[in-house]
């Protein structure tokens, strides 16, 4: 049987732009909230966002790269390259088409896309568009770039799923090894959703937080005054590489992936289904292909984004999926990052391992009010991270179509 295990991760966070210095903030609750700074936000309903900060991309990126990518490819090839600097990998006595690339992106360069209509139309829609914007703007870019800049040769595109992204990244790098097609994936999400168009979009659906004087209390999952979920951004990357050749080379290993799944609601385009349906047989499927028990799962985190609906949904779901929910610890981490959208499974996949590696859970902050529907036997981490035997981590995803993707990881 082919295993699968992950032997690098990096990470562009608003809590951090390496995994050590993200992981600190997440167990000491610290929020990532602020105004927004990238443009004047002060007309939007929405004014507040999670925002990367301190980014240098000059650090991993030559000038060629900076000047030709959209910044949700800088944060792809930025945290591929730590994730790659930390497994080891000597690249030069691999076979490159034996190492691939699956990257995941839910919008795309929507900064590129901005700049490029508003200078059409402000420029007396004269045709002035850059030979980049293309290039700039379209989703597997990411893939196409990391590939590039590695010389990996192997199977290379880039997911779209909504915020369900990062984990079908993440579930097809996986069967990809499973089957015999590659080595080793570099995997996980980025996404650069803070502009005008991409706030102004969600804040016309009424679905992020207006907790503009406040905002590092705007994203409070299960909390009962919860209005809505904080925009985020960044990118998380993780090597995946078939267990006997991790090995043999002596790689760090941190977790095995174990089990993972996808399935549709087919319900609505935004919302989730009001019961979880299609969330819990994700987790059942997931947990079924890992040969895991649902009694053996010790810490969840959620897809939990601070939605009125979609929060208790997906406990319902849980409760459907899991049962007896004794051992089980949950605790939301977009409390603390806001909401990635498509890099949002990424950074939490290794929130989840590093939860196994350190046996600690991370808090939900925020919480002041429990809301009252939140299902009994269901024990959710607050306030402070918890100290807590982890062997089997799992971590959610769902995006606007329906989709639901859950991955399941295995101390090793």
């Amino acid at each position: 049987m082919v295993r699968v295990v992950i032997t690098g991760m990096g990470a562009v966070t608003p809590l951090g732009n390496d995994v050590k210095t993200f992981w600190q903030n997440i167990i000491n609750g610290v929020s990532g909230a602020g105004t927004i700074s990238r443009f004047d936000a002060s007309q939007f309903r929405t004014q507040i966002a999670c925002e990367v900060k301190d980014f240098s991309p000059e650090r991993y990126l030559n000038r060629n790269e900076i000047k030709r990518s959209d910044l949700f490819t800088q944060y792809a090839l930025y945290s591929a390259s730590q994730a790659l600097e930390d497994s080891g990998l000597d690249l030069s006595t691999m076979d490159p088409f034996d190492i691939g690339v699956i990257w995941g992106v839910g919008q795309g360069g929507m900064e590129t896309f901005e700049q490029e209509v508003t200078q059409y139309v402000t420029g007396g829609y004269t045709p002035r568009f850059s030979p980049f914007f293309v290039p700039r703007l379209i989703v597997n870019l990411a893939s196409g770039m990391i590939s590039m800049k590695f010389g990996l040769q192997g199977i290379n595109y880039t997911a779209v799923s909504a915020c369900a992204t990062s984990n079908t990244a993440l579930m097809d790098a996986f069967n990809y090894i499973k089957m015999g097609k590659a080595k080793v994936f570099v995997t996980g999400g980025s996404e650069a959703p803070i502009t005008p168009a991409s706030i102004g979009g969600f804040s016309a659906m009424k679905a992020m937080s207006t907790r503009n004087d406040d905002p590092q209390h705007a994203s409070r999952p299960y909390d009962r005054d919860r209005d809505g979920f904080v925009m985020g951004e960044g990118a998380g990357a993780l090597i995946l590489e078939e267990y006997e050749h991790a090995k043999r080379r002596g790689a760090p290993i941190y977790a095995e992936l174990v089990g993972a799944s996808m399935t549709a609601d087919a319900y609505h385009m935004t919302a989730p289904h009001p019961e979880g349906i299609g969330a819990s047989k994700a987790m059942e499927l997931a947990l079924k292909e890992a040969g895991i028990s649902p009694a053996e799962v010790d810490y969840l985190n959620p897809h939990a984004t601070s939605t009125p609906i979609g929060d208790i949904s997906e406990l319902k779901a849980v409760s459907a999926a899991l049962g007896n929910t004794e051992n089980l610890r949950i605790s939301a981490t977009k409390s603390m990052t806001g909401h990635l959208l498509g890099a949002a499974g990424a950074i939490e996949a290794i929130i989840a391992i590093k939860a196994i590696n350190e046996q600690l859970i991370p808090p939900t902050i925020n919480i002041d009010s429990l809301d009252e529907a939140v299902p009994q036997g269901i024990h959710i981490v607050t306030h402070e991270a918890l100290p807590h035997k982890i062997n089997v981590a799992m971590s959610n995803a769902f995006g606007f179509g329906g989709h639901n993707a859950t991955v399941v990881f295995r101390k090793i």
